[in-house]
């Protein structure tokens, strides 16, 4: 399989890719889908979500207070 990137995988490989999608190789092609989860019933008033690319996930913290966390009540991804 070739990816976007100009890349050669093997059929039946895995990778993530620098953009946090997980992708596969088979002989039907290439697949990729996100491996985050996305903050979406929370105060969006009070709150604000930040992804860190570094390990693939969002936190939820307090648009004032970094250091709050605010609590998440659904998440989809």
């Amino acid at each position: 399989c070739l990816d976007e990137e100009g890349k050669v995988h093997e059929f039946d490989s895995s990778w993530r890719t620098e953009d946090c999608n997980d992708c596969s190789c088979s002989k039907t092609g290439i697949r990729c889908c996100t491996s985050y989860m996305r903050p979406v019933d929370y105060d969006e008033e009070k709150c604000e979500s930040i992804f860190n690319k570094e390990t693939c996930s969002y936190t939820v913290v307090e648009k004032d207070d970094h250091s709050k966390e605010c609590p998440v009540h659904s998440w989809v991804g």
